[in-house]
């Protein structure tokens, strides 16, 4: 790092500053304006802020990670979470729009009754608040420090503070941060992610190119990763077509584990209806189709723009860093090896933008839970608007200050990843059918939230008193989704279904479609407004579309043309067929009948 770079890197942090600031009276006004920006979001703003809240500095170092132990197709870790997110598009992100929540707890309140949905949404609002968010921030902290230390930015100064003074400083980063999240709430996290995530897709970008340069271009860097590789690092799925179709012998993961990446874990995991953060914007969108617009352009910028500058480093790093024991740290050990000063600058800024884009937004989900479903919902429930604004801020602090301790406690982003996943799955099947089926209640959904937490807690940690952890991350999740679902299935048959009442008030609230609320849309006369068999056909051909699209464009960017060809065959079909599944006319809804 040169004065040139610290000048750039500077720049970009008071701008950022300043921009949160000035937005600082968009959010005074109530608790709506500090969380979800008064309702008034654009698709364009609220897709971008998705998109940059996955991509913080953890994410290019974790996928570096990925690819170099595991291959190309160790990224269906996080890839088979798209199935989910082209879900959320046309099953859930109008239904979420509709609800007119805050935060995704508020709505246990508005779906179950009486106690048993008090402690759900209070639990639920802990959990994600305090342990859940807190463990994002500290390994996004953690990914900071590995970049700098790294990047050798205290080296660069003529400082060498040690691994704690290190981690002080990404805490400092945090703190600017929090002052103008603090301040100027989603506003200010929506408007400054959107500079930010672009300009950490240039930075991506550019590194990408430049590294590539190094090895001698595309066609090389394929015939050295294969050659200095014990296993199939370039194939995108874990299967061999030479011969018959066939397990991989060589792939870098096992076909449990794949399995349980393609066939639950998108599902089973507690986002398969949004999750968190997610909400949050699509709650915040103008209205319900600006609210879909926005799952669209969030799926685009996530898998099809942003995947491949990644894995593209990462192959790099696995040819000029061969021996590198942490393979996480291939990404910016590129960066300080083959970036000119200036450049340099600018693409740690980059990283700083991925990080403090992340981060802003978990200190603000965070303090949402705290403010709205734990101060405002039961310790002060008559507090004015003024009151739960000031709250948000207090929040804010006490979030970054927990996610600083779970930092100095975060060794290895990708287990930490890992554990993140495992603690979260379990509850994914009761958030799906709790939209549309009426006998799930608020003990089936805690004792899924609960159960999924402690089985997948105990599975992936080593613990002197019993031996419980599960190697195998395949199995893992496995056994967790099946063990929570018997628990779950169990606690909801032994236990009351809510109320007539709570049911009619949730369904004329949302009116979602299929068979499950057919006692309710006669009871109300009310038809649906959800065609969910056209919705889950949309699904599929969005599904085609979208990951055939993301293959196309990595098969072609890495020289295979058969693949590339194949893929856009498919995102061809199912580009069609979703248009045709557009246009088509939309019958009304027959009448609902008397049964369930």
């Amino acid at each position: 790092m040169q004065i040139v770079d610290w000048v750039i890197v500077l720049l970009y942090l008071l701008a950022t500053m300043g921009l949160g600031l000035y937005l600082s009276r968009k959010a005074s006004g109530s608790m709506i304006d500090f969380f979800i920006s008064g309702r008034s979001l654009t698709w364009w703003l609220a897709g971008t802020s998705m998109a940059a809240t996955t991509f913080s500095i953890d994410t290019p170092l974790y996928v570096a990670g990925v690819v170099g132990k595991r291959g190309i197709a160790g990224n269906w870790e996080w890839w088979s979470f798209g199935i989910a997110h082209v879900v959320l598009i046309y099953v859930f992100a109008r239904l979420w729009r509709r609800s007119e929540i805050v935060t995704d707890a508020e709505l246990t309140e508005l779906r179950y009754g009486g106690r048993a949905a008090a402690l759900l949404r209070g639990t639920k609002a802990f959990l994600f608040a305090v342990p859940i968010n807190c463990i994002g921030i500290g390994y996004a902290m953690l990914a900071m420090v590995k970049a700098v230390d790294a990047l050798e930015l205290w080296q660069s100064l003529g400082l060498n503070p040690g691994e704690a003074g290190k981690l002080w400083s990404v805490v400092g980063v945090s703190i600017l941060v929090l002052i103008y999240a603090g301040f100027s709430g989603l506003w200010g996290v929506v408007l400054t992610d959107f500079f930010q995530f672009f300009l950490a897709l240039l930075g991506a970008l550019i590194v990408a190119v430049l590294a590539v340069n190094s090895v001698g271009g595309m066609g090389p860097l394929l015939e050295k990763v294969q050659a200095g590789t014990d296993f199939d690092a370039l194939s995108f799925l874990p299967i061999q077509f030479a011969g018959g179709l066939r397990w991989s012998d060589t792939a870098g993961i096992t076909l449990s584990t794949f399995s349980a990446y393609v066939f639950v874990q998108w599902w089973a995991f507690r986002r398969s209806d949004g999750g968190g953060e997610f909400v949050q914007r699509l709650a915040a969108a103008k209205d319900e189709a600006e609210a879909e617009k926005a799952a669209w352009f969030f799926n685009i910028l996530n898998y099809v723009v942003r995947t491949w500058p990644w894995i593209v480093v990462a192959l790099v790093a696995l040819v000029v860093f061969p021996d590198l024991e942490d393979p996480e740290l291939g990404y910016p050990k590129l960066m300080l090896e083959f970036l000119p000063p200036a450049v340099l600058g600018l693409v740690v800024a980059s990283l700083l933008a991925a990080f403090m884009s992340t981060v802003s937004t978990l200190i603000n989900w965070g303090a949402s839970y705290l403010t709205n479903d734990l101060y405002g919902r039961f310790l002060h429930p008559d507090a004015t608007q003024s009151e739960l604004v000031l709250a948000g801020r207090v929040a804010s602090v006490l979030v970054t200050l927990l996610g600083a301790v779970a930092a100095f406690f975060s060794k290895d982003i990708t287990t930490v990843f890992r554990l993140v996943i495992a603690i979260g799955t379990g509850p994914g099947l009761v958030l799906i059918l709790r939209w549309y089926w009426w006998r799930i209640n608020a003990a089936a959904e805690l004792a899924s939230m609960v159960g999924g937490f402690i089985i997948g807690l105990v599975t992936s940690i080593d613990n002197p008193i019993f031996q419980l952890k599960i190697e195998d991350f395949g199995q893992r999740l496995l056994v967790t989704a099946a063990l929570t679902a018997l628990l779950w299935i169990s606690v909801m048959f032994l236990t009351p279904p809510e109320s007539e009442e709570t049911l009619r008030r949730f369904y004329t609230k949302v009116r979602p479609g299929g068979p499950g609320w057919r006692r309710q849309a006669t009871q109300t006369g009310l038809l649906p407004l959800q065609n969910l068999g056209k919705d889950v056909m949309r699904v599929v051909a969005s599904v085609c579309f979208l990951f055939g699209l993301m293959f196309a464009v990595g098969g072609f960017l890495l020289l295979n043309s058969l693949t590339g060809f194949v893929s856009l065959t498919i995102a061809a079909l199912g580009g069609l067929w979703l248009r045709q599944l557009n246009k088509s006319h939309t019958p009304p809804m027959p009448r609902p009948g008397l049964s369930d």
